[in-house]
């Protein structure tokens, strides 16, 4: 298999091809090394890697021998150092010696890890740029940024290098780099990926993880493989009625859906993002499915406010257990000047800030509750803007405390934390281009479990819009 074939499939086809003895594992994933090998040096996107062998996978996955990479953070491998993106952890990193519950599921789906992508330090920026690694460039066009925080995911994904790779969402870093590098992002309900053993509920309950891909049909098949609790998770939810990748093609009825293109935070919305969510809307009349303008209201302010406590004690919090596990002790010299500031807030979070969070995030989610008897989809913007200049986030500026940036990320990217906070499931789709030949993602969200929906729809819009033909600059095919 040469790399340009390779480059084109998606992975549900280099698993049939592997199945039915077309091509080895070993072809393809020296097709992978070589993608990798091509596109990093203008991405910057691996941390580590690619290794001559892959982890151990089982032979028996749906996926087996599938070419697979893992984000700097949050889930890990046994034995390979974990830098989550930040100096703190030193120059090899910190090393663990089991699997994350979500890392044995990727094994037993017969997903063959070759690499450790990059990420923003600690995950709080909607940008990949951590001093520890340098800039992640995105594969359209390499002054732009990849996206944050599973950039180094999403610009490998996008770039051909691979067809899949792990990416977690705590304010939207699966769902803006899928926006940013034209891909398919889904943010699962909360509890339908298992989170563990590290972790009862990441960031409070906001961060899910799963996968960033190309195709509606790698998506749902991903989440058929990886879905379902763990002995002793915090959120047990019910499980789908048949198979994810049977709803891919299955009618969705005629839904009632909401379309909404003015940011929650006031904040600008580029022009032409707000024209490509007016246009899916209007496709999804024409596909015969009942349309308006709508949206829930909510006080943004109130809800950043409460944003700050619950992302800083976690920051706090994961800060002590690197600096317990690596024995560096956290300063200005080992840390970005964002995220400092975070965790030194973090450390003085009171219970009753966390609370009084708690409760704001409570109102929020028995609205958008409310919302969706009343509708079957909500439509929006991914992002209020197309992929921006590198450096556009700057984690390193001295000038914004913790709310300060905090207010700064979400101004940006003000479609994407309500859903963390309800834990609702939401998937951006590349369903828009700008003039310059951009990837403009459209976020679908639905109600809480209802994954199902999400997937018809997307496979009749990926039918009517397809974005699999665009290209990016840098790509392992080029």
């Amino acid at each position: 298999m040469d790399v340009t074939e390779y480059a084109a499939c998606d992975s549900v086809r280099l698993a049939e091809l592997i199945r039915q003895g077309e091509v080895s594992e070993e072809e393809v994933q020296e097709a992978a090394r070589q993608a990798i090998d091509k596109v990093n040096p203008r991405l910057n996107a691996v941390a580590d890697g690619p290794w001559q062998r892959p982890l151990e996978y089982a032979a028996d996955g749906p996926f087996r021998g599938v070419p697979f990479v893992i984000k700097d953070l949050v889930c890990h491998a046994a034995g390979v150092p974990t830098r989550a993106g930040t100096r703190l952890t030193g120059q090899r990193g910190v090393v663990f010696d089991y699997d994350t519950h979500l890392m044995s599921r990727f094994r037993a789906a017969g997903l063959a890890t070759l690499a450790v992508t990059t990420t923003p330090e600690l995950g709080f920026n909607a940008n990949t740029e951590a001093l520890v690694y340098g800039s992640t460039r995105n594969p359209w066009d390499t002054d732009l940024s990849a996206g944050g925080s599973s950039g180094g995911t999403g610009a490998l994904v996008a770039a051909g290098a691979v067809s899949v790779g792990h990416a977690n969402d705590g304010g939207g870093s699966i769902r803006i780099p899928a926006s940013f590098n034209g891909l398919v992002g889904l943010k699962p309900s909360r509890g339908r990926t298992p989170i563990g053993p590290d972790y009862a509920e990441a960031l409070s309950g906001l961060a899910i993880e799963f996968v960033l891909v190309r195709s509606v049909r790698d998506c749902a098949a991903l989440l058929d493989a990886v879905a379902g609790p763990m002995p002793g998770d915090k959120f047990v939810i019910e499980p789908p009625q048949r198979p994810y990748a049977a709803e891919v093609g299955a009618d969705p009825g005629r839904l009632r859906v909401a379309v909404q293109v003015e940011s929650w935070s006031g904040s600008p919305v580029d022009t032409q993002v707000a024209a490509a969510v007016q246009h899916v809307g209007e496709q999804l009349e024409s596909l015969g499915h009942s349309v308006e303008n709508a949206a829930p209201a909510f006080d943004w302010d109130q809800f950043i406010t409460a944003n700050v406590p619950v992302w800083c004690e976690f920051l706090a919090e994961s800060v002590a257990a690197l600096t317990m596990m690596s024995g560096h002790t956290p300063s200005r010299d080992l840390m970005e000047a964002t995220t400092y500031a975070c965790t030194e807030h973090g450390n003085r979070v009171t219970a009753l800030e966390m609370a009084a969070a708690g409760a704001t995030f409570n109102r929020v989610s028995r609205l958008l509750g409310d919302f969706f008897t009343q509708h079957d989809l909500l439509v929006t913007p991914t992002v209020n803007l197309p992929a921006q200049p590198l450096g556009f986030l700057d984690a390193n500026d001295t000038a914004l405390d913790a709310e300060g940036w905090t207010r700064k990320i979400f101004h940006y990217c003000s479609f994407t934390p309500l859903f963390n906070v309800t834990g609702t499931p939401t998937l951006s789709l590349p369903l828009g281009w700008t003039d310059a030949g951009l990837p403009i993602g459209v976020q679908l969200a639905a109600r809480m479990g209802d994954e199902a929906t999400l997937f018809r729809i997307a496979a009749q819009l990926e039918q009517a819009l397809p974005w699999a033909r665009h290209v990016p600059a840098v790509h392992a095919s080029k």
